[in-house]
């Protein structure tokens, strides 16, 4: 699905496909690595992503840290990860801060004993391109998703408001995956209500890829930890079809696994006119690039396109039903 799709779909009542922009790397700026924490793992390679420093691993219990599940981690340098392929048995050192963790020390396993990496695989092959995005109107923009609060909430109850959107679960343990996106939005959000003159049509949705575990009670509890206020930041759960779809149509990818979520990252800013106006694609430090993002979108002007005419996808010009 290309971005023009995710215009048309995901978050904008007025259905008015926009112009995007796209951070320009998905890797997460640098961030001081001080309290370090160290934790054995050892468990199955799953996939490796075509980053070239991502990989997915099925791994035991870590003592002290998380339960047994799946989950990607992260390597600091490439090289760490050559050789690996899905099915492999391996160790290695995970390295946790406050603000992120990685990997090192990348050791494949056979019999039991630790053994040298093998030779480099080939370059991952791109993915093919994006079909071309629909023209209707989705009914998602109007299905009532449920809050925090356990109060109905739609998409379109925001036509007007500039938006701040991305997908998480609660029970996410490493800091610079969900937490940082929670981070960014409690930063940013405090940033924003800071500001004397400041704008104060703009919302912040944090939508679950977790429904049956994030009930709205779970979701509440869950934001306090992160300081929000209903008034402008809110979380979303709902029936798991409906949050498939959502995320879908939002072009963020994910996969339930055992005790975790593979998922990448996606942080949208929808202006308010219903313009995508940025795409974030990595879950870094953030909040002052959402704060400029979003005063950009609050400041644009919300007059709805006459009801006749519809946005063409392909050009962005103008078209009569």
């Amino acid at each position: 699905m290309d971005i023009k799709t995710l215009t048309l779909i995901v978050v904008c009542a007025l259905l008015v496909p926009g112009r995007v922009n796209a951070a320009a790397s998905d890797t997460p700026p640098n961030e001081p690595n001080t309290n370090v924490r160290t934790f054995q793992v050892q468990g199955v390679v799953k996939k490796l992503a075509t980053d070239s420093r991502t990989v997915v691993v099925t791994h035991e219990a870590v003592p002290n840290y998380m339960a047994a599940m799946t989950m990607p981690f992260k390597a600091k340098q490439p090289a760490e990860l050559a050789g690996l392929q899905s099915g492999d048995t391996i160790q290695f050192r995970l390295k946790v801060t406050e603000t992120e963790s990685w990997i090192e020390g990348v050791l494949k396993v056979a019999n039991g004993q630790a053994v040298g990496q093998a030779s480099p695989l080939p370059a991952a092959t791109p993915a093919p391109g994006p079909a071309n995005p629909p023209k209707r109107r989705n009914p998602l923009l109007d299905y009532p998703f449920t809050n925090e609060l356990g109060q109905a909430m739609r998409l379109s109850d925001f036509r007007g408001q500039a938006l701040a959107i991305t997908f998480f679960f609660t029970r996410c343990p490493i800091p610079d995956y969900c937490p940082r996106l929670s981070r960014n939005f409690e930063e940013a959000s405090q940033k924003l209500s800071a500001m004397a003159g400041g704008p104060t049509n703009w919302h912040f949705l944090s939508v679950t890829f977790d429904p049956e575990f994030d009930t709205p009670s779970v979701l509440r509890a869950y934001g306090e930890t992160y300081r929000y206020n209903p008034r402008n930041w809110s979380f979303l759960t709902g029936p798991k079809e409906r949050i498939g779809e959502l995320a879908s149509a939002s072009d963020v990818k994910y996969e339930p696994a055992t005790g975790f979520i593979e998922h990448n990252f996606r942080t949208l800013i929808i202006d308010a006119a219903g313009h995508l106006q940025m795409v974030f694609p990595t879950a870094g430090n953030l909040s002052d690039a959402i704060v400029a993002e979003v005063l950009k979108a609050a400041a644009v002007p919300s007059q709805p396109p006459p009801s006749n005419v519809a946005a063409t996808p392909s050009s962005g010009k103008v078209a009569a039903r």
